[in-house]
């Protein structure tokens, strides 16, 4: 059975990175997007990471533009907006593709691990649902990530061990990381 240390990706320099060189952390590994309204979680995502990096949590942040072209910037200009405005400090890749043929690998197998299970109940997650219905249709079925800001928790051992769409409450998902570090 593979994990995800079987997957390569390329870092936002251009340098290929194997994902392997994390074995025995926790990973949080989110596709992210800087003009989406769950940009936000990288404020809480950075304050998680300052806090548990120690006890060997990392955060593995990979834009996508797939999502009503949220993140048209380039690699080098995403990054800026994100330690600028966020003072995010987690490893960034290059952005890539989460959906369709052109899927990075590695967000379709995490897909596939863990499958999306819905957005939640409430009038917002309703409407995000209508949404990422109308945009993902595009990708039949290899819409494998439903929107911006989904988050896959990984196991010391490479395992996909959670899924959290944008929608879940950012104290659920820390709560299970540190339960996943323990």
């Amino acid at each position: 059975m593979s994990t995800v240390y079987d997957f390569n990706a390329t870092d936002r320099k251009g340098n290929e990175v194997s994902l392997s060189a994390y074995k025995g952390k926790v990973l949080l590994i989110v596709n992210t997007a800087t003009g989406c309204g769950f940009t936000p979680h990288y404020e809480p995502l950075e304050a998680m990471y300052k806090e548990l990096k120690d006890q060997g949590l990392e955060i593995l942040d990979f834009p996508c533009n797939q999502f009503n072209n949220q993140a048209p910037e380039s690699d080098d200009e995403i990054h800026q907006f994100c330690t600028l405005k966020f003072g995010t400090d987690f490893p960034q890749f290059k952005k890539i593709d989460v959906n369709g043929d052109d899927a990075h690998p590695l967000f379709a197998f995490l897909a596939t691990q863990k499958h999306f299970e819905g957005f939640g109940k409430g009038l917002k997650n309703v409407a995000l649902s209508k949404f990422a219905d109308a945009n993902n249709k595009k990708y039949g079925d290899k819409a494998y990530i439903k929107w911006n800001f989904t988050k896959f928790l990984i196991d010391r051992e490479g395992n996909v061990i959670a899924r959290f769409e944008p929608t879940t409450d950012m104290d659920e998902v820390k709560k299970a990381v540190e339960a996943a570090l323990k």
